[in-house]
């Protein structure tokens, strides 16, 4: 039998109270492992990370509140989490899940809709997981999700709240373009578009081999300010200074958070690279549909 996720609402810790602006949506009472973006949220715009802490029924070493559906974990368990997160959260509608393979496809969840076809999707049930690393949405009451475990989750708003968009950002993902590729998908003027960087491994925790570093430096020599050396062929790599470097090369220059480490701290965070079997976080964004 699985356990009983406990959901009573508490008293916000400094850890977990993260937040920016009241603008937006009301926020529902303080929920454990929940950490909100502390980004100047465009109105009716809200986002965040569910931790491992978040209310959960996965067992070690997936405790407490996997939300990947391909790292092992029970599917039933998975299934669980999921509602448990809709519901903590209030969200409008049921996230829509990627099938995350450190790539650069973003898919635009109501491409091709009218607004009220739109308005219709962000209500029905999201059934498939489409192989893309980033998604963009101009409907509100769509939840936007992204999974990580080390990786750098963003979100991105333009600042009148009218198009959202998420992306996953591996190592691989920032040097093959997938910021670049979902800033061209939100179709907006970049100089308008703000950023948030979720925890991800941190400057002084991931290390990495010469040809993680060459990949960057080939391309920008600059970017060599976001590696370290640690020993002979490996240096930490500073993944949201790198993430900063692409955003501002493609016009956006407002950018937020990045300040997590998830090897470094493993009551709240999963980490692939510091367990390698473990669970995956998420992260939501969403616009109300006042």
């Amino acid at each position: 039998m699985q356990p009983t996720a406990n959901m009573t609402p508490r008293a916000a810790s400094a850890d977990d109270r993260a937040r920016g602006p009241a603008a937006g949506p009301p926020a529902p009472a303080v929920i454990e492992g929940w950490i909100e973006a502390d980004w100047p949220a465009p109105p009716g715009v809200r986002a965040g990370i569910a931790t491992r802490r978040f209310p959960g029924v996965s067992v070690p070493p997936f405790d407490r509140a996997n939300f990947g559906a391909r790292c092992g974990d029970d599917p039933n368990a998975v299934a669980r989490n999921r509602a448990l997160l809709r519901d903590a959260l209030q969200l409008p509608s049921e996230p829509r899940w990627l099938h995350q393979v450190h790539g650069i496809t973003v898919v635009d969840l109501d491409a091709g809709q009218s607004p009220w076809e739109r308005a219709q999707l962000s209500t029905a049930p999201a059934t498939d997981e489409p192989q893309a690393d980033a998604a963009v949405t101009r409907a509100p009451g769509t939840v936007l999700a992204i999974l990580t475990a080390d990786c750098l989750p963003v979100i991105f708003a333009t600042d009148d709240g009218a198009t959202l968009a998420a992306a996953h950002a591996g190592w691989r993902g920032l040097a093959a373009g997938i910021l670049e590729a979902t800033i061209d998908a939100m179709r907006a003027d970049p100089a308008r578009v703000l950023a948030w960087f979720g925890p991800a491994a941190g400057p002084r925790a991931y290390e990495v081999g010469e040809d993680v570093r060459t990949t960057f430096v080939d391309r920008d020599a600059a970017a060599a300010v976001a590696f370290a050396p640690t020993r002979p062929g490996h240096w930490h790599c500073d993944l949201p200074a790198l993430a900063r470097r692409r955003l501002v090369g493609s016009g956006v220059v407002r950018f937020s958070g990045g300040t997590c480490c998830t090897i470094g701290d493993p009551a709240r965070f999963f980490s692939h690279r510091r367990d390698r079997q473990t669970g995956r976080m998420v992260t939501v964004a969403w616009r109300s549909r006042e």
